[in-house]
């Protein structure tokens, strides 16, 4: 019989990913969840179809996901001017009810539903569901002073027994980054940090970031930069130094977060590319960068 190239490459495929599914099985990855991979259809079945399959093999997938342009979009229907104070929207209860009818309502449904579409057992949460989330409410400061800008929150609990019970009963919980405080108020918070403190609340195996660049730099101008792996230590120190900036400080301060927390490993990846989290987590070159507790790896 003729054998067919394309099959045999296929199978070596196969007998190269099955360390990692050995390793991996029962264990839980958190993934974060935002930039153009929520945007792009393509990718987000993509997306999709990677969480379908590390399931389908023994994982634990948890996805969370914010939805800021969809947040845009809707107040600029609406006619509601946002107003920023250090990068941070300032939430008034007008805009608060908003926020939460985007990303519970119907961002948070739209993922579920292509992921149940394509044969999986998608389950939709906000942190209000079951005291998922328990948020505080966030002040800034400015020249010394406690800046109020609304209903923005931090995280201040996970219900971790809530989430072990779904993903052990075969499903995987999809959260939008919607916290609930002690006044009985909803909070936004940034995705980020939700996700990492999810991470640290069930010691997951994994933290994996989808981002719309490569990684981490160096000099994000140099390409040739880019850090495929480094300790807690060496990004702290690089943070410190003034080289993680902008809108990668949250994503480095959750990683930062989550591994002290306990967590065994935390990766930045570019979430444009397609499959980019069975690339991550079911070979050995990985994309974007990984960051260890220490020199000795990630504990697994």
């Amino acid at each position: 019989m003729k054998m067919n190239k394309s099959n045999c490459e296929k199978a070596e495929m196969l007998v190269e990913v099955l360390p990692y599914v050995n390793r991996f099985r029962d264990k839980i990855i958190v993934i974060k969840y935002g930039g153009n991979a929520m945007i792009n259809e393509d990718l987000k079945k993509a997306v999709m179809q990677d969480l379908l399959l590390m399931k389908s093999v023994g994982m634990h997938p948890i996805l969370v996901h914010g939805g800021g342009p969809a947040i845009n979009d809707m107040l600029k229907k609406l006619k509601v001017e946002s107003h920023f104070e250090q990068g941070l929207r300032v939430t008034d209860k007008e805009t608060m009810e908003i926020v939460e009818m985007v990303l519970a309502g119907k961002v948070n449904k739209d993922i579920v539903g292509t992921l149940n579409q394509i044969g999986g057992k998608g389950i939709g949460l906000s942190g209000k569901d079951g005291n998922l989330i328990q948020a505080r409410k966030k002040y800034l400061e400015k020249n010394g002073e406690k800046i109020d800008i609304g209903y923005v929150g931090e995280v201040e609990a996970v219900n971790k027994e809530m989430l072990e019970s779904l993903i052990y009963s075969g499903y995987i919980p999809v959260i939008s980054s919607i916290g609930m405080g002690k006044d009985g108020m909803s909070y936004n918070i940034n995705a980020d940090y939700v996700a990492g403190a999810v991470a640290k609340a069930v010691q997951a195996n994994k933290f994996i970031l989808l981002t719309d660049v490569e990684g981490i730099f160096r000099d994000y101008h140099d390409k040739d930069s880019l850090i495929s792996r480094i300790t807690l230590e060496e990004i702290e120190a690089l943070e410190a130094d003034g080289i993680i900036s902008g809108g990668m400080v949250p994503k480095v301060d959750c990683c930062i977060d989550a591994l002290k927390g306990g967590v065994a490993g935390a990766h930045i990846i570019d979430g444009r590319l397609r499959h980019s989290i069975l690339l991550e987590v079911f070979f050995d070159e990985g994309i974007g960068t990984m960051i260890d507790r220490d020199k000795e790896g990630v504990l697994e």
